[in-house]
């Protein structure tokens, strides 16, 4: 049987679904089809940007000398890694996006110049009239989603998530401004942002990217980021430091059953628009420009292909007259659609096809479609006419290019002291106090203060997905410059007013500390990678539970900080603290944890806990719908939470511990390693002497000083769930999965298991390729792999399985391994790898056996 991913299983779901509904159930009534929609139900919507007469003119002169060639050019939108400015001004593109981790010249640390650099050319390009006979410039889309969040050294706000918590929408216009400015710094003119989604359940990957269970805040917050980053219409707006808004995702992104990432919305259509669709309604009041539509499935038929919701109701009755994108390649996922073609998307709504690979197919494709019919001219023009719409709006007809506006290029306003100062007070808002024990917080500082845990001196981890890196691994502290530590933030307020503090990696120490501040929680994740199938934290691993309950036997006052995406069950490490602050994911300025937990030095008040729950908190693992409203409401923490130092804490240290849905270890279950991103704490590494362990942080990443080894991200079959690996054959060099701390398998030895993945071979080995596990620096287990590899089939994915007893026979050590991927050559070789785990009972079977 195929393995279907987390992600593929969603699509399937969707599709199969899609099918379904296009069976010929009965559609007269909403009784006998939940899915119908009823245009006159959903509100009629003024924006506060009217349609220009003088603009509508003009743009009705383009639609009238424009060919079916330039009309679908403005189309298609591919991404940056996978186009050229040749293709640019031969094919004059509409707008063009870098994904997360997508940067110019694939450099990480790109400046800002290069950055612009990159904008003009592009700007340049499609103004180019000489090959497509088009002078409309193009427009650049960026995920921007907290902060300028793909740029070194810019300001990363706290996740949504947490800024529902401040419960502030005019600081969320700070931000929505500060955003925008920085933007626009890197010549950018468009922001996929602000995410309305109103989340349901919070096994959702995508959790954090939502303020609020409940659409109140997340209406509010809609208002205010777009005033933000647009301007207000009237005074500024689409003035120089502002950019075009988009509001995503259409429709229901937060509601689908059991939290699956692009999976089903089973809502009624009067819960899509009561719950769903508030964010949407204040967006388009305040004039947002774009609105990108959903992966997601409502009762089986894709967003993307959704007539009835993306032009009934968004376009004519709710009177949206900006334009409609789709996301990465979510065209493809409606049935009858592939990545390359897709009229179903078109004639839905869909204005913008965002289509970063197969962008070449999709323009000749649309143009086929055209011409044979399938797309009506109207219907061309009719997305034309809301693409330039948008760009006449945002001033892109003005003659300025991106080098020549006003912030463009400016180093001092990335990161600047406005912005820190800005993201400082978003996270001293959202942080919640949940239980302080004896009044232990507020700390003095001249105290002993150790400060310990995963995510203490960790600014990647205290950040979350979306940073830098789509997923946001692999950063390391030095990617965030000017950015501070939540250690960094204690030991600074802790010194300067005469105390002292210490980071211990393991909680250890050797003087005892009066106080242990312990920051731990989520690693990175995004969308996809982060779905879970329980709620419970650390299921089946307590660490930092333990690390807990070892301070406290020690009688040691313990802070819990706990960084986290969404509301998770920790009642044991609730009765392991004397004190207990959700600190979601703040970003980049961890200083502003330590303005709240500590006094000024004086002993007075420094800043009181503002931060109230705007997602309830669940009093059992069983609680993965939990929303305020619900009949059944019996959350631990209400909707609406959190303590003041003023307030008393009644909590105690004797919440249930017991799982409703206790794991279940099972060695006859597959141990998944790699499923579109590294699973079980595992993170990505390539090697050679330069370096043994760089981290894979970005799409594209390269040996250490050289390219003699380079991963890229690659679609087997959705976004980016391969990694190409592509060998030189300079040097010894190697990829692998690693562990920051050894792990057993043993288990999986006596279960008969091998390693076993899906590989496609581009380039075959010259030399030996050694595919095994690693067990410390001088220990390992592997095969040579390399006839195996020789005699597979030529850019085609296979299955290939390795038998654990072969690696061990080889040196392995199971009960510590540190790598359990690892494969190394010397010599030149392109192969790509996908969905890589330990599969029980495949051991006699395996494409390399022992047994």
């Amino acid at each position: 049987m195929t393995k279907l991913t987390f992600r593929q299983g969603a699509i399937l779901s969707g599709v199969l679904f899609s099918l379904a509904a296009c069976s010929g159930a009965p559609t007269e009534s909403s009784d006998s089809n939940p899915g119908v929609v009823h245009p006159e139900k959903w509100p009629k919507v003024t924006s506060a940007v009217a349609k220009d007469p003088a603009i509508e003119k003009k743009i009705a002169a383009f639609i009238d000398e424009m060919t079916v060639e330039q009309k679908v050019a403005q189309m298609i939108q591919p991404e940056i890694r996978d186009f050229t400015l040749d293709d640019m001004r031969k094919y004059g593109f509409g707008s063009y996006l870098n994904g997360g981790g997508a940067f110019p010249n694939n450099d990480k640390y790109a400046s800002m110049q290069d950055w612009v650099a990159l904008a003009e050319n592009m700007y340049q390009a499609s103004v180019d009239a000489s090959f497509d006979g088009s002078t409309i410039p193009t427009m650049w889309g960026t995920d921007a989603v907290h902060g300028h969040n793909n740029v070194i050294g810019a300001t990363i706000f706290p996740h949504n998530i947490g800024l529902g918590a401040m419960h502030d929408p005019d600081l969320m216009q700070q931000i929505g401004a500060a955003t925008a400015e920085a933007v626009r710094v890197t010549g950018i003119d468009w922001l996929f942002a602000p995410t309305v989604a109103v989340v349901r359940d919070n096994r959702w990957g995508r959790t954090y990217e939502g303020y609020s269970e409940d659409p109140d805040i997340v209406k509010d917050y809609a208002a205010a980021m777009v005033r933000g980053i647009q301007g207000e219409p009237g005074k500024n707006f689409m003035a120089d430091n502002k950019a075009i808004a988009t509001a995503k995702h259409f429709l229901g992104d937060g509601g689908t059953q059991s939290g699956v990432d692009q999976g089903n919305n089973l809502a009624s259509e009067e819960e899509l628009i009561r719950i769903h669709a508030q964010g949407y309604v204040a967006a388009i009041e305040q004039g947002v420009q774009t609105i990108m539509a959903s992966f997601n499935s409502w009762h089986g038929q894709k967003m993307h292909g959704n007539r009835a919701l993306l032009t009934d109701v968004l376009k004519n009755q709710m009177g949206f007259d900006g334009l409609v994108v789709g996301d990465w390649d979510g065209h493809g996922q409606v049935p009858g659609c592939n990545n390359g073609s897709c009229a179903q998307a078109i004639n839905a709504g869909v204005d913008i096809i965002m289509v970063p690979t197969n962008w070449k197919a999709m323009y000749e494709n649309t143009v086929a479609q055209v011409r044979a019919g399938d797309i009506s001219m109207d219907r061309l023009n009719d997305a034309v006419r809301r693409i330039l719409r948008v760009k006449f709006r945002a001033g892109l007809f003005d003659g300025i290019s991106p080098k020549q506006r006003s912030v463009a290029g400016r180093d001092d306003l990335i990161g600047n002291d406005a912005h820190r100062a800005i993201a400082r007070q978003a996270v001293r808002e959202s942080l919640v106090l949940l239980k302080n024990q004896a009044g232990l917080l507020p700390l003095m500082p001249n105290q002993s203060v150790m400060v310990t845990g995963s995510g203490a001196d960790n600014i990647g981890k205290q950040s979350g997905g979306w940073t830098i890196s789509w997923q946001g691994t692999g950063n390391l502290n030095s990617d965030f410059p000017g950015g501070t530590s939540i250690y960094a933030g204690i030991k600074s307020t802790v010194e300067n007013a005469g105390g002292n503090s210490f980071l211990s990696t393991d909680g250890e120490f050797n003087q005892r500390p009066d106080v242990a501040i312990v920051v731990f929680g989520e690693n990175p994740y995004a969308e996809g990678a982060g779905d879970r199938d329980s709620i419970e934290y650390q299921r089946g691993n307590k660490r930092d539970l333990a690390l807990l309950k070892k301070l406290r036997s020690q009688n040691i006052p313990v802070v819990s900080v706990f960084l986290t995406g969404r509301p998770l069950w920790v009642n044991a490490e609730l009765n392991a603290s004397n004190a207990f602050v959700v600190a979601w994911l703040p970003g980049s300025e961890g200083e502003g944890v330590a303005d709240v937990l500590f006094t000024k030095s004086d002993g007075t008040l420094n800043y009181d806990f503002h931060g109230k729950l705007s997602y309830s908190w669940p009093v059992s693992d069983a609680q993965t719908l939990l929303n305020r409203g619900d009949s059944d409401y019996q959350p631990l923490f209400a909707y609406g939470f959190g303590l003041t130092y003023a307030d008393k804490d009644s909590l105690g240290n004797t919440l249930n511990e017991i799982p409703a849905h206790p794991l279940a270890k099972d060695n006859t279950q597959p141990y998944p390693l790699f499923d579109t991103v590294p699973q079980s704490d595992l993170a990505f590494f390539l090697g050679d002497s330069a370096s043994w362990a760089v981290p894979v942080a970005t799409s594209v990443v390269t040996t250490q000083g050289s390219d003699n080894l380079t991963l890229r991200t690659e679609n087997m079959m959705v976004q980016e769930d391969a990694r190409q690996l592509s060998w030189k054959g300079q040097s010894l060099a190697r990829a692998y999965l690693g562990w920051s701390e050894p792990r057993s398998l043993e288990e999986y030895l006596q279960s008969q298991s091998a390693l076993n993945l899906r590989i496609k071979v581009t380039t075959a080995p010259a030399k030996p390729v050694e595919l095994g596990m690693q067990c410390g620096k001088d220990c390992r287990g592997s095969v040579d792999a390399s006839s195996m590899l020789q005699g597979l089939p030529h850019a085609q994915w296979q299955t290939v399985s390795v038998d654990l007893q072969c690696l061990v026979n080889g040196g392995l050590t199971l009960d510590s391994v540190t790598a359990p991927f690892l494969l190394e050559t010397e010599g030149p070789m392109q192969v790509s790898v996908a969905d890589i785990e330990i599969l029980p009972g495949k051991a006699s079977s395996a494409t390399i056996s022992c047994q």
